[in-house]
């Protein structure tokens, strides 16, 4: 018999980072969406043609995620959206949103935006509290975004990216953002 106490998990665990940039294909970010489709999460798969724009942002986020009639169509209703998600697009378990070629919209003013309103949502759907320390009524989800792209140049990437609420972080064969702490929390 040991005598080494065991270890207790965390009822829902909060993986980071929250938004990942990779290249195509990368067998890692491959792996890691294949266990959660296998946990019951959903994939999603965005063209990131139809992001160049603000509105079409808006637009295909809200028809490939299910948004209400209502969504408002702006950033805050986007974070609000991202946040509370129904079981139909996460499986009850988590989701992951892939946007092919975001070499298209690396260079769009709105880039560095759209990145920290998906780090909001992401960060607030992986909570198990409401901003207000209420616990949610609804497990806390899983919820990715990963950019692939074709010319993956990391350090031009954590450049666009970076903002003063974004931590992000570089690697040879990805680039991360999640919420700044010191920020946001």
């Amino acid at each position: 018999m040991s005598s080494r106490t065991p270890r207790t998990r965390p009822a829902v665990s909060r993986p980071a980072p929250f938004v990942v940039f990779g290249p195509t294909g990368a067998r890692s970010f491959r792996a890691r969406a294949a266990d959660l489709e296998a946990a019951g999460g959903r994939v999603h798969h965005l063209d990131s043609g139809t992001l160049v724009t603000e509105q079409g942002i808006h637009r295909s986020f809200a028809e490939t995620l299910g948004f209400p009639g209502y969504y408002g169509a702006n950033w805050d209703a986007l974070v609000d959206c991202l946040s509370d998600l129904c079981g139909a697009v996460t499986g009850g378990v988590g989701v992951v949103v892939v946007l092919h070629d975001a070499d298209l919209i690396l260079d769009a003013e709105h880039f560095p935006l759209f990145v920290s309103v998906l780090c909001q949502g992401a960060d607030r759907a992986n909570a198990p509290a409401d901003l207000d320390g209420i616990p949610a009524d609804r497990p806390a989800l899983s919820e990715h975004f990963h950019f692939e792209f074709r010319d993956f140049d990391p350090a031009r990437i954590a450049h666009r990216v970076r903002r003063p609420d974004l931590t992000v972080t570089t690697g040879v064969d990805r680039v991360a953002a999640a919420l700044n702490p010191d920020v946001w929390h």
